[in-house]
């Protein structure tokens, strides 16, 4: 105990003088941040005073030019001036939170190593008081216990032993204790941070990062990064500090934030996860959903189903039949088996529906319908077929460009004949002339402009061709039926949100596409919603890009998806290096809540549910809908007594989900979050199933698991995902007869 005291005072000593320099430093940088706002404040006084305000002078513009280049210079560093006092303050709450002492090699000496959110570097000694936890030494923290240990520099691998490992909790520059720890990271401290409560906003996890996890964090090897993670493991969390790491390191790799993309299921997620970057100290990343590059890449051209509107009418849709066909075409549309008969048709409609014309002009021909196929078919310029047919269509405008002034010409001589145009022969024959390249044009385009969504078209309206294209290959048996209704879709100007991915894929192999090309890394969370072809789309959006690809197989709700979708993704993307990692323990839930969302599932997962034990969940029984309102209710006000912030009535759709707020509304402040919310309310919220995954709640309310409402396996995945949400309460309710889809249970 003595020991203790007195690495205690130690501990202490030391975090007061790194705070004192801090301080210090804090302070240099806000004179700094006064001086440079002056600077800034004198440049802008003077490029107003001295520059002429209205003025298209060159030398006046290239005056003006001058002082924007410096004001931009000086707004640049206000700016970084103002991120390191941000960084300084942030770190006087908390300027560390773990310790390792390191012989490295043969060395006697000992580096005492302190690691937090930032490096705290001393310019005068040079002696590094914090280390960042994204360093490369820091690596250890994560990955050792006390021993032989390793980590890989700028230089190579370098080895030593960890004689100490420790653990701080620091709350406002006060240091209420530290542990010494033989494991990774303190039990006692995972199970502090995770029984905190849930917030609208995602934090980071820099403290509690585990072994497995750092794996996936720190990853530079390879191009393709695949992890599959069950329920709560932290992949999303995982994601997102592997990109502050990344660009941690970009100084080297040349990777800035507007080189990384997330492509996020939805806007509710994309905002619930936007704070952790920042508070790592790093910008926001681009965010982008799969509806959002369906807007922007086919304009709205035809109206489109959007994802959460796909999965609201298949869980909705009562109607067998309707159901099954509608299933059977989200799978083949989504399938490699039609990305091939796309390609198929791609080839067809080049050889065999793009109708070349004899090109005249003037009476004279330049170039014959032969020469022009003949010229497009074996082109060996690379280019996508929609742009080297619009370098056809240059070339012959190259050639009629000098025949034209010819033209034009000859139609002067023929105008100043005619009466009534003896003042305006010029502006006459040039009226005529416009009319004639026109209609020339409009010509020439009707073989050098191709259309997506026409091709996509004939592929179901032309008859036979479907067949023709699909030979060899294996088609569902109720293919005439997915058939006819796209052809009806069509023809009613609406597509499913299945022919979107289809639709992209015909786009982006016939014209290319350049609106992503400075993207290196791109990160797909929640990867098993995606299908095939959405990979195969994605593949051809990012051609340069390394992708890290997150996913749970068994928070699939519309397909039937298994482990072969990452072997599928591998092919797809066929990068140089590819890994599978997987991640078997859950941190999100406690033990109770973990093991019976388990049992939902009616498969064995393997997965280790951390020994964070809380309240079992419970399953109430009600005689109806307004004796299960006000159960809830009563439950609800009991919960915000007990201190949970966030808590969710997790409804099976977006219309039940109205239905109970109406309801509820008249009896506790809630908040709906429906297709069109993008963001998530503090308090109390009522939500569907399916935009609740990948967030998380204090207390989770599932409503209405009556028999009636949860009986099929597509229930019993939305169950699964509405459980999984739970940090640390979880109640159940039914009315008449309760889902059989619910685990035998015993409070």
């Amino acid at each position: 105990m003595d020991n203790y005291y007195e690495a205690f005072e130690e501990e202490t000593e030391y975090l007061n003088s790194t705070l004192r320099f801090i301080k210090n430093e804090l302070n240099k940088e806000l004179e700094t941040l006064m001086n440079r706002k002056n600077e800034l404040l004198k440049s802008r006084r003077e490029m107003y005073e001295n520059t002429v305000h209205f003025s298209t002078d060159f030398e006046r513009l290239t005056e003006i030019s001058q002082y924007l280049s410096v004001l931009n210079s000086q707004t640049s560093s206000y700016g970084s001036t103002m991120k390191q006092i941000e960084k300084y303050e942030k770190m006087l709450t908390s300027p560390y939170f773990g310790r390792f002492d390191f012989v490295e090699g043969d060395s006697e000496e000992k580096e005492k190593i302190y690691i937090g959110l930032h490096n705290i570097i001393d310019s005068q000694t040079c002696d590094i008081l914090v280390y960042d936890w994204r360093a490369p030494i820091s690596s250890i923290f994560y990955n050792y216990e006390l021993g032989n240990a390793s980590y890989r520099s700028p230089n190579g691998s370098i080895e030593g032993n960890v004689l100490l490992k420790r653990q701080y909790k620091i709350e406002r520059g006060h240091l209420e204790y530290f542990f010494d720890c033989n494991i990774t990271i303190n039990d006692e401290i995972l199970h502090n941070m995770l029984c905190r409560n849930s917030s609208t906003k995602m934090q980071n996890i820099i403290e509690t990062i585990q072994k497995e996890q750092d794996m996936v964090i720190r990853d530079t090897d390879n191009e393709l990064l695949i992890v599959q993670g069950v329920a709560g493991s932290g992949k999303t969390s995982i994601a997102l500090h592997r990109i502050a790491f990344l660009l941690y390191h970009g100084m080297n790799s040349k990777l800035y934030s507007n080189n990384i993309i997330i492509i996020s299921p939805n806007n509710i997620f994309s905002e619930y996860i936007s704070g952790v970057l920042p508070e790592l100290g790093e910008e926001n990343v681009q965010q982008i959903t799969f509806d959002e590059i369906a807007a922007k890449l086919l304009e709205e051209r035809i109206k489109i189903e959007k994802r959460n509107e796909q999965l609201e009418n298949l869980i909705t849709d009562k109607k067998q039949e309707k159901l099954c066909a509608r299933k059977s075409s989200i799978m083949f549309k989504g399938s490699r088996t039609f990305s091939k008969i796309l390609n198929r048709l791609i080839k067809y409609y080049i050889r065999n529906m793009i109708e070349f014309e004899d090109v005249y002009y003037d009476g004279k021909i330049i170039e014959t319908k032969e020469l022009l196929k003949n010229q497009f078919l074996n082109d060996k310029t690379g280019l996508p077929m929609a742009r080297n047919l619009k370098r056809i269509e240059n070339i012959l405008f190259h050639k009629i460009h000098p025949l034209r002034k010819e033209r034009i010409k000859r139609i002067e001589e023929f105008v100043q004949k005619i009466d009534g145009h003896e003042f305006e022969v010029k502006s006459f024959s040039r009226l005529i002339s416009i009319k004639e390249s026109t209609k020339l044009l409009k010509n020439i385009r009707k073989f050098t402009e191709i259309d997506y969504l026409h091709m996509y078209s004939v592929l179901f309206n032309k008859t036979g061709l479907f067949s023709k294209l699909a030979q060899g290959l294996e088609l569902p048996e109720d293919i005439e039926q997915v058939i006819e209704i796209t052809k009806n879709n069509l023809e009613r100007g609406y597509l499913c949100f299945e022919d979107c991915a289809p639709l992209l894929f015909i786009r982006l192999k016939i014209e290319g596409n350049d609106m992503f090309s400075e993207i290196k890394q791109v990160v797909i969370d929640e990867a098993q919603d995606y299908s095939p072809m959405q990979y195969e789309v994605l593949n051809l959006l990012f051609k340069e890009g390394k992708f890290t690809v997150l996913g749970d197989i068994h928070q699939s709700i519309d397909k039937d998806v298994n482990l072969s979708i990452y072997d599928t993704i591998d092919e797809i993307f066929n990068k140089r290096k590819s890994v599978k990692l997987f991640l078997h323990r859950s941190y999100r839930s406690s033990y109770e809540i973990s093991n019976f969302s388990q049992k939902i599932l009616n498969i064995q997962q393997n997965c280790i549910s951390l020994e964070r034990h809380g309240v079992k969940p419970f399953i109430k029984y009600n005689k109806n809908l307004v004796d299960m309102d006000d159960t809830i209710v009563k439950n609800i006000k009991e919960l915000i007594k007990e201190g949970y912030e966030s808590i969710a009535v997790i409804c099976k759709t977006a219309e039940e989900s109205k239905e109970v707020y109406m309801r509820l509304k008249k009896l506790v402040h809630i908040k709906l979050i429906d297709l069109k919310d993008d963001e998530i309310a503090t308090g109390v919220i009522v939500i569907p199933t399916y935009m609740a995954k990948g967030l998380e709640f204090d207390a989770v309310i599932v409503y209405n698991v009556s028999h009636d409402n949860y009986f099929t396996e597509l229930d019993r995945k939305l169950l699964y995902v509405a459980c999984t949400r739970a940090l640390h309460r979880l109640g159940l309710y039914y009315a008449r007869e309760k889902s059989l889809l619910i685990p035998d249970f015993h409070n």
